[in-house]
């Protein structure tokens, strides 16, 4: 008792002195922390580097203002540029390093007056409205950087764009004197009129080491692949005037030429055209009755006719763009501007941007020693495909060649694509006109694969008034374990849809989109509804497909998500005595379609039913209230090239109730009308992309003598 009591008496007393000691080493050790934290901030956003400066702009800081530099006679000049330069030897890609945005970061030389010895500028022109605004638009840009130490590509404030203002040498000596040259590596040059006379190079005459070049009018031997890139010749009318946007079709005249300095044998092979051919070729000059100036380059003339320029290339459905001195024109930015399809004359000429556009899709190329056959060709081109190139030809010069902004930042984006291959934008992206947001769905061609099992499928079900049997659908189809949502897309605008009290009860969100319109491309329409990647797409008296099924052929969509999966399948076959396609249902071991009646899809396709299907086939299938999954048929596999995949043995698809007045399928002009779609559609294509398989897909041991217990999908229909 005495012992505890003496501990009890001396416990109290030390306890006090113990929490002082830690209070003081704790309050010292939160003092560190909390000073190296608010060091570490400053470190953070205090300027890293005496090279760093301000925002780049010439408001801060003109020409005039800019410090001056005098070139020594003896400063070293820069090799010519290396044609064995690529990405990977001659461009330092560890400059760029790791960034959760997956963007190369750009640093702008800080402005500087070059002079030689005497004090004779490098440069007669100085900093041109062009370069000013390349530049500005840059420093606008998610790309910029005004901290050199993180900066991946660097471009000089030294205005190259015209080379005919530059002294050669000096301007490749003030390339040498910046501070981070070396060598050229990591560097970004612009120029649009590369070489001069007499036999104008192109590409800039210039030495610039391993830099970059965009340039305005490469050719073949100049022009390093995958390294350089090959930029427009920008035309001061972009920002002077306005085009109104035409509508593609045909034009009062087929061909139009109007460019002023055509060499005499180009001149003489177009104007042998315009004798034969007469009004379709319009063969415009420059004027010689008016005085020149900014005036007279706005007009052009024909026998003493003046046409406003450019406005007269919205006449035209192709207008010529002929090699000049140089090989890279104006004039090609002028034409995509009035949404005429430039035909190309110039050999070896690297189109703009070619790295990532495709120009068969906005222009035709002719070899100079076919001009004579120029009218013959552009004649053999079906109008429907010189709409579709009308189009993308005014789409072109809007995203890329409008501005020296677009033309500047589309540049960038090429090589950040070059340098993030796996965040590089797809095809789609550079040349498709951004008629939809493309963001919320993946195209399966790229899909993992295999999809994963958990997001499941979204069903959805046309209907009309069929509404018991709607009723008797929903209810199989809740069964699916991996049904995720149900959509029903009400066709009809006479009736309402019954009150939600009298719907089936079930597991899953069931939705209902009332329509405006009675289509059968609304069952098509990308619903906002549809959140899973995979997609069931089933008519409202499909009610014999057992819950098995339909998991067995989501399973099979998800190691083929780019095929349309189904159970009816259908062929086309070649009569060959009518000399035309014919839609064949009877029962064969042969299938070229499956019915979207019942079948698995991507979302992706929706999209692209809904606003990219070719020519007028969405209007007829809707006007003929028949075909729409034909259609989708022809448009899977025209993308992808591949058949169809048919699951399980089942062939009949059969509804009790419904009878002749009530299905569609069962109208007695149905057949033939289903033979002219595809004989319709192969038209539009321009080809026949159905391909025909002996191929179905089916349960492992389905028909094997097992226990059900032991099959993964018991209840398969027979045939």
């Amino acid at each position: 008792m005495y012992a505890s009591g003496k501990y009890s008496s001396r416990g109290p007393a030390l306890i006090p002195r113990m929490k002082t000691k830690h209070r003081i080493y704790y309050i010292t050790l939160f003092s560190v922390v909390l000073l190296g934290l608010i060091a570490t901030g400053m470190f953070q956003f205090w300027p890293h580097s005496i090279e760093s400066t301000a925002d780049w702009t010439l408001e801060k800081r003109s020409v005039h203002d800019a410090p001056l530099f005098r070139l020594p006679v003896s400063s070293p000049i820069p090799e010519r540029g290396d044609l064995s330069c690529r990405m990977h030897t001659c461009f330092d890609v560890y400059r760029c390093g790791y960034n959760p945005k997956n963007r190369i970061k750009v640093y702008i030389y800080p402005l500087q007056r070059f002079v030689d010895e005497v004090g004779v500028p490098i440069s007669s022109t100085g900093l041109s409205r062009e370069y000013n605004d390349l530049l500005s638009a840059i420093s606008d840009s998610d790309f910029y950087t005004d901290d050199v130490t993180r900066a991946c590509l660097f471009i000089p404030s030294i205005d190259v764009l015209n080379q005919n203002s530059l002294r050669i040498r000096e301007t490749a000596q003030a390339f040498s004197m910046l501070p981070r040259w070396d060598r050229g590596m990591n560097h970004l040059l612009f120029n649009m009129l590369p070489g001069g006379p007499p036999d104008y190079n192109t590409a800039l005459d210039v030495p610039r080491d391993r830099a970059l070049l965009a340039g305005g009018g490469f050719s073949t031997w100049t022009y390093r692949q995958g390294y350089d890139v090959s930029i427009p010749v920008y035309s001061p009318l972009s920002a002077d005037v306005e085009l109104p946007d035409r509508q593609p079709g045909p034009r009062r005249y087929f061909i139009l030429s109007s460019q002023t300095a055509i060499h005499r044998e180009y001149r003489a092979e177009l104007e042998r055209l315009k004798e034969e051919n007469g009004e379709a070729l319009l063969l415009l000059d420059k004027c010689s009755n008016l005085s020149q100036g900014a005036a007279s380059a706005r007009k052009r003339c024909y026998k003493g006719q003046v046409f406003d320029y450019p406005q007269i290339l919205q006449e035209s459905s192709f207008c010529v763009v002929l090699r000049g001195a140089r090989l890279g024109q104006a004039t090609l930015s002028d034409v995509l501007q009035a949404g005429c399809v430039p035909v190309v004359l110039a050999d070896s000429y690297i189109l703009p941007f070619s790295e990532v556009l495709d120009w068969k899709r906005a222009s035709v190329v002719i070899p100079e020693e076919k001009i004579s056959e120029m009218y013959a060709i552009l004649k053999s081109i079906p109008h429907r495909q010189v709409e579709e190139m009308q189009r993308q030809a005014r789409w072109f010069w809007e995203a890329y060649f409008s501005s020296m902004k677009a033309i500047g930042l589309t540049t960038l984006q090429i090589i950040n694509d070059r340098i993030y291959p796996y965040a590089a934008r797809t095809y789609e992206q550079w040349n498709n006109p951004p008629v939809v947001k493309w963001s919320s769905v993946n195209s399966p061609l790229f899909l993992p694969l295999i999809p994963p099992r958990a997001p499941g499928f979204t069903a959805v079900v046309l209907t009309y008034d069929r509404v018991e049997s709607l009723f008797r659908v929903i209810t199989e189809i809740s069964k699916v374990p991996s049904l995720a949502k149900l959509l029903v897309v009400w066709n009809n605008q006479n009736k309402s849809p019954p009150e939600e009290s009298l719907w089936p009860k079930i597991s899953v969100p069931l939705k209902v989109v009332r329509t405006k319109e009675n289509k059968l491309s609304n069952r098509f329409f990308p619903y906002d509804e549809i959140e899973t990647e995979a997609v069931l797409a089933i008519d409202d008296d499909i009610i014999m497909l057992t819950s098995d099924e339909l998991q067995f052929g989501y399973e099979v969509w998800r190691e083929f998500p780019d095929r349309l999966v189904g159970y009816p399948g259908r062929l086309h076959l070649w009569d060959h005595e009518m000399g035309k396609w014919k839609y064949e249902s009877e029962w064969t071991n042969e299938v070229s379609m499956v019915l979207t009646g019942a079948a698995f899809y991507h979302k992706y396709f929706n999209y692209l039913y809904t606003y990219k299907m070719p020519g007028d086939i969405k209007n007829w299938v809707d006007a003929h209230m028949n075909c729409e999954d034909i259609a989708m048929n022809f448009l899977v596999a025209n993308i992808t090239g591949k058949a169809p995949i048919k699951v399980t043995p089942r062939k009949k698809f059969k509804c009790p109730e419904c009878t002749a007045i009530d299905g569609l399928s069962l109208d007695q002009t149905h057949m033939v009308e289903r033979s002219e779609c595809i004989n319709k559609f192969a038209s539009v294509f321009g080809t026949m992309p159905l391909k025909v398989v002996e191929h179905r897909a089916d349960p492992v041991l389905y028909k094997d003598d097992f226990p059900e217990k032991l099959k993964s999908f018991p209840n398969i229909g027979s045939l």
